[in-house]
């Protein structure tokens, strides 16, 4: 099979990863000419920390798999055109769509072939050749294969800037139900050594740094090697079984704390062709996947618990964002007089971000807020107003009751 063919099968195959974000990783300069790939500046598209768009070309090593997991398009009872890539195939991709200015960076995955670990050593290899042999210091994402020994996965965040291994469902019970081969507890159990690496390897370069800033440091010591430095990431699935939003957020928040993952994405459900009958036979609504993301956020930046956001129901609402849910819910709680609530109550406030109430915090410490200050935020602030008091502002009940009403439930067109 040609490479081009060979690419159009494992490119499209990749499709149903989600979690192949670039944000974290340290920069890499190559403008010394010792290296190829920098990463300060089918392809996804990634963004880092200050906004940055990243293109990373998303294969697989091979979509061949003795796993037979009834929700995966991939699984070993499949009738899907099969490929794989051989190790100088994927390096040399790499290299050429980077030398044409299409990627920055690689996101590898790939079917289970023969064992874990002999899967695991050519995931390896390729992130190997590229950055030892070919010298690229591009970005690199290894997906990291359930039941791959300690050994391998570290020598995979040595070349990797981001490791990810998915846990794919949000319950053990259901991940035995249609993934039989894959181990719940053996998939956190990796997690948990990814996660002490990172922090062996944080130490030790704060060490590193606290040793070089001493007086009578030799320049240019030998720095401790890295271990992917932009963390670790997962993947749930999202309505391929009964589980409802406050398991899925609840596990989220569990990986959050417990592992100290960087981000957990949330793929809807999509039936796949010749589904097994113990599968939804209907997609999962997109429009919830996008509220798991927006829920998400609030316990990561705002401060919300997983339980509080969903409703009693077990669901998060599909009409309001959650956070204006969440306010509706709790007529007690508003308005809030913008002078005087704490910063942890002013992000509550639906439209309020992160950086508007760190504006309006420290407008206030110079004069009373206004009703102007608020619609100078933009839309948000206008989206503020029905739920707080200014010196010159307090919002009526018919205001917040239009927010309340029902409206009309967005069109979503399929994602593949």
């Amino acid at each position: 099979m040609e490479v081009q063919d060979k690419l159009a099968i494992l490119a499209d195959a990749a499709k149903y990863d989600a979690s192949c974000a670039s944000s974290g990783t340290e920069k890499r300069d190559s403008r010394d000419g010792k290296g190829l790939g920098s990463t300060s500046n089918g392809i996804c598209h990634a963004y880092t920390p200050d906004g940055r768009c990243i293109s990373l070309l998303k294969v697989l090593l091979t979509n061949w798999c003795v796993y037979d997991c009834l929700y995966c398009i991939n699984r070993q009872s499949s009738d899907v055109k099969r490929a794989r890539f051989t190790v100088d195939e994927v390096v040399r991709l790499t290299l050429s769509f980077y030398r044409r200015n299409a990627i920055e960076g690689l996101f590898l995955s790939s079917g289970i072939i023969r064992t874990p670990d002999y899967t695991m050593e050519q995931v390896i290899e390729v992130a190997r050749r590229l950055r030892e042999e070919e010298h690229f210091r591009g970005y690199i994402h290894l997906k990291t294969i359930p039941d791959a020994s300690p050994e391998l996965v570290e020598r995979a965040g040595r070349y990797a800037d981001r490791l990810s291994i998915n846990v794919e469902l949000p319950s053990a019970a259901s991940l035995k139900q249609l993934a039989p081969e894959k181990d719940a507890a053996g998939i956190e159990r990796t997690m948990s050594r990814i996660h002490l690496r990172l922090q062996a390897a944080r130490e030790a370069k704060r060490e590193a740094q606290a040793i070089r800033a001493l007086p009578g440091a030799v320049a240019g010591a030998v720095k401790p090697p890295p271990f992917a430095p932009a963390g670790q990431s997962t993947q749930l699935i999202v309505g391929a079984d009964a589980s409802d939003d406050r398991v899925v957020l609840q596990l989220s928040s569990r990986l959050y704390t417990g592992q100290r993952l960087r981000r957990v994405y949330y793929s809807a459900y999509s039936p796949i062709p010749h589904a097994h009958r113990a599968l939804p036979a209907q997609a999962a609504p997109l429009l919830r996947e996008h509220r798991l993301y927006q829920a998400d956020w609030l316990m990561r930046f705002y401060g919300f618990q997983a339980d509080e956001i969903v409703t009693e129901a077990g669901f998060l609402s599909l009409r309001h964002d959650p956070k204006l849910a969440w306010a509706l819910a709790h007529p007690e709680v508003f308005p809030l007089d913008v002078d005087r609530a704490p910063r942890e109550q002013l992000l509550r406030v639906p439209g309020l971000g992160v950086g508007s109430v760190d504006k309006l915090l420290a407008a206030r410490q110079h004069r009373r807020l206004r009703r102007a200050d608020l619609l100078a935020l933009g839309p948000s602030g206008k989206k503020a107003l029905p739920f707080v008091v200014t010196v010159d502002h307090r919002p009526r009940p018919a205001d917040v009751q239009a927010l309340a009403r029902p409206v009309a439930a967005p069109q979503q067109a399929a994602l593949f």
